[in-house]
């Protein structure tokens, strides 16, 4: 569904969002279309558990756990940060992981570096017998078909698609079921332009581009100013946007129509793809710290 926003932008640009967030409450966005044809295969294949990788608040960690759980896999997850083993109960994610059924291997950042390596993927199978494996964040060939369903026929009369980036996955769909009339511009949620490599990997149009300035500092970084756009946003619209990804996007996004980057009469869809469920996290981090909190209603 494509979500209008009823405002008038400079150069009488015009904006809608696609609430892929609403796909799924608890498998949302880019996760449902990532998982979709992932799951078929892993049933095609006869596996029974799958075994992915995530930080503490990583909304994959969440979505895996939820659909392994819906189609009668077991899910094992092994998690950034090995001071997280005793703080299950304090991290909303985690929590929700666990009570979907996941279990959990808590492993430290130099070796999570190791997660594709051979080596380190045959000492998971050692541990957990036979697995199904989705990388971090999902990204695959078969991910990127799953996300080529993102854009319909409808969408073809407008000018920019944009969407967060966070492994390339996600974009690498969209830009591979655009027109060559159509721009996709992605947000990165992290620093550096390394990602450009990662989506040529998997597309050969040209129709896009990379806006590198709106991550606020790096992955799951937030400041004062991203968390007052994402409250007015919901203020007035009542679309709920995450911290991490789809609220630095439409940020950016605005941003860039104030900076005149659009054409006149330029029409944008920018894609919401979910995370919500890391509202909850970032909101412990902000109280924590005694600032503002994110306040919409998921």
């Amino acid at each position: 569904m494509n979500q209008i926003l009823p405002q008038l932008f400079s150069n009488n640009c015009t904006i809608a969002i696609k609430r892929e967030d609403l796909l799924h409450p608890f498998v949302s966005g880019n996760k449902f279309r990532k998982l979709k044809y992932n799951l078929q295969q892993a049933k095609k294949e006869q596996h029974h558990t799958l075994l992915t990788f995530g930080g503490a608040f990583s909304n994959h960690i969440a979505a895996i756990a939820y659909a392994g759980k819906a189609n009668g896999f077991k899910t094992i997850g092994v998690i950034r940060g090995e001071e997280l083993i005793d703080k299950i109960s304090d991290n909303p994610t985690l929590l929700f992981a666990q009570e979907c059924g996941m279990q959990f291997h808590f492993v430290t950042r130099s070796q999570y570096r190791e997660k594709e390596n051979p080596a380190f993927l045959e000492d998971l199978q050692s541990q957990f017998g036979w697995f199904y494996t989705i990388p971090e964040g999902g990204t695959n060939a078969l991910a990127i078909k799953g996300c080529q369903e993102v854009l319909t026929q409808d969408d073809v009369e407008y000018d920019f698609i944009c969407c967060a980036v966070g492994t390339g996955g996600t974009i690498s769909g969209i830009i591979a079921s655009t027109k060559p009339s159509q721009k996709v511009l992605g947000f990165p949620a992290l620093k550096g332009d390394f990602l450009s490599n990662e989506i040529r990997n998997f597309v050969n149009q040209d129709n896009w581009e990379l806006i590198t300035e709106y991550h606020f500092g790096g992955y799951g970084k937030v400041n004062l100013e991203l968390v007052k756009f994402i409250n007015e946003f919901y203020s007035k619209f009542k679309i709920p946007l995450d911290p991490i990804y789809t609220g630095k996007t439409v940020y950016g996004v605005f941003d860039l129509i104030e900076k005149n980057y659009f054409p006149e009469n330029s029409k944008i869809l920018i894609v919401h793809s979910g995370g919500l469920q890391g509202i909850a996290g970032m909101n412990l981090k902000l109280k924590n710290k005694q600032l503002p909190t994110i306040d919409v209603h998921v």
